[in-house]
């Protein structure tokens, strides 16, 4: 099952109260693009894009970590039957479905690293997925921007890793695929984006 959207803002208000720092302002406006985007998807429910947008990082809950939140989050919401939420919350970090492309550091068990890679190789990725991964890459803080942007903002801070350019390439597959889907450009679909991009 998927949490309504009152349930998912509280869990948000929770995690962001153990944890404060700006990875919570990015999950609401990532939230805020895939309802966006989903809502002009046939097939795709807005609300349910929503939720799924904004619990993409809850495992930040526990503290700052690298790829250890992943793992984090996908436990919190198993723990609560949120199963496609616990699945979002490693999947939207490998749009790639290899763990060797993930850009920043393992900090965990070997069994957990394991779980992981065996986790990846085998999920059965849906719109969902790959729509939680597009605007994980749509949105910073302060609000939406181009993907170029948070390309760089997210380089600056992991570094260039050997699979940074494909997975540039497969976000931009993502927008094309998208684009495809409601017969225009994401970008209209968010206002503010050229401003943050260039304020």
């Amino acid at each position: 099952m998927t949490p309504d959207r009152k349930t998912a803002e509280a869990a948000l208000s929770w995690a962001e109260e153990q944890n404060p720092g700006p990875w919570s302002a990015h999950s609401r406006y990532v939230a805020e693009a895939c309802q966006n985007i989903a809502s002009y998807c046939p097939g795709l429910s807005a609300e349910r894009a929503y939720v799924l947008g904004l619990l993409h990082d809850i495992g930040r809950y526990a503290g700052v970590t690298s790829e250890r939140h992943l793992l984090d989050g996908y436990r919190y919401c198993m723990e609560r039957g949120w199963e496609k939420a616990a699945q979002v919350c490693i999947s939207h970090a490998f749009m790639i479905q290899d763990v060797g492309t993930s850009i920043g550091t393992f900090d965990m068990s070997r069994e957990d690293y394991q779980f992981i890679e065996e986790f990846v190789a085998g999920a059965v990725y849906d719109d969902y997925d790959r729509l939680v991964q597009l605007c994980d890459a749509l949105a910073l803080p302060s609000g939406f921007c181009l993907l170029e942007k948070r390309f760089v903002d997210v380089t600056i801070r992991y570094g260039v890793h050997p699979a940074t350019v494909d997975r540039w390439k497969k976000i931009l597959e993502l927008k094309s695929y998208f684009e495809g889907q409601i017969g225009g450009s994401i970008y209209a679909l968010f206002p503010g984006a050229v401003e943050s991009s260039f304020g």
